[in-house]
């Protein structure tokens, strides 16, 4: 999420500094890097200085027990950061806090988590939005769906399915693949941040990020597979496969909590920030081609 956020900024002739604890190479105009631990407020109270938009798009290890630990440290820092600088917040969020919704998820959905995920994100938004509620600083969410389109392969969906047909091999699915899924499209996150960035009258709300209409796992394989001139075949994994195989894996275990979001229907609704901000949605086809192009490049 972190580069596509960047490259839009830079092709907008944005200023941007990376804060990060691990050097980032720039790879565009008006780029530069700050050393700082999320967790470590002296370090990013240096980092920030000057700053008018703090985007936090962290991603944590995908350890439950290390999301209890570090969010809430991680939250507090940044909006003690927005209040001491005045620069608005925009936080990169997921769904897990609404839980199991039956219908669209809106931003109005209730925060219902079914996992401990979930629950330390329902608590870290709400502690966010308890601050701008107050008038103490002035953020917001920016939220998204399941993603794909990432160049590091870094979601189950371009892992598990394009790049496997990128490869001729059989893809796979968690979960019953006659459900809808909803999938965010990662440039269109980057965009949807940004356009966040340049209207402070959004601030101190909720904003589902532009995602296209949702799709069974079913016809997301067909269409991937059409793009791929492959045949559509894959694997469905259920929750015992899932559980099995965590016991060897421990990011796979601590993904088994969130296998209700892959038997149930998933969809998300973004129609807010559509209208907002007059955009569309990439649509899956197209991004699943832009993304075939660089998948292609990689194997061959």
């Amino acid at each position: 999420m972190a580069d596509a956020l960047t490259r839009e900024l830079s092709n907008n002739n944005e200023t941007v500094r990376l804060v990060s604890r691990r050097p980032i190479v720039s790879a565009g105009k008006n780029i530069t890097w700050r050393k700082a631990d999320l967790l470590n407020y002296a370090e990013l109270t240096e980092a920030v200085k000057g700053s008018t938009v703090i985007y936090l798009t962290a991603g944590l290890v995908y350890d439950k027990e290390v999301w209890k630990t570090q969010w809430p440290v991680i939250m507090q820092n940044v909006i003690n950061l927005a209040k001491a600088t005045n620069a608005r917040l925009i936080f990169f969020d997921n769904v897990y806090s609404y839980g199991l919704v039956d219908g669209p998820m809106t931003e109005s959905s209730p925060y219902n988590p079914c996992s401990v995920k979930g629950e330390v994100r329902a608590r870290i938004a709400e502690k966010l939005m308890d601050e701008a509620k107050a008038g103490n600083i002035k953020a917001s969410i920016a939220r998204a769906a399941d993603f794909y389109g990432t160049e590091n392969l870094n979601s189950f969906f371009d892992m598990m399915v394009l790049d496997k047909y990128a490869k001729k091999q059989k893809a796979q699915l968690i979960g019953d693949p006659g459900k809808l899924h909803s999938f965010s499209y990662i440039p269109d996150m980057g965009k949807g941040m940004y356009l966040l960035g340049q209207a402070p009258e959004s601030d101190n709300q909720v904003w589902h990020m532009p995602t296209a209409a949702a799709l069974t796992g079913k016809q997301f394989v067909e269409l991937a597979a059409k793009t791929y001139a492959v045949d559509p075949k894959y694997f469905a994994i259920n929750k015992l496969m899932l559980w099995a195989y965590g016991l060897f894996n421990k990011t796979v275990m601590n993904t088994v909590e969130m296998y209700y979001q892959y038997d149930h229907d998933y969809i998300f609704n973004s129609s807010k920030f559509e209208k907002a901000f007059n955009v569309r949605p990439t649509g899956y086809q197209e991004g699943i081609k832009v993304l075939s192009e660089t998948l292609y490049k990689s194997v061959h």
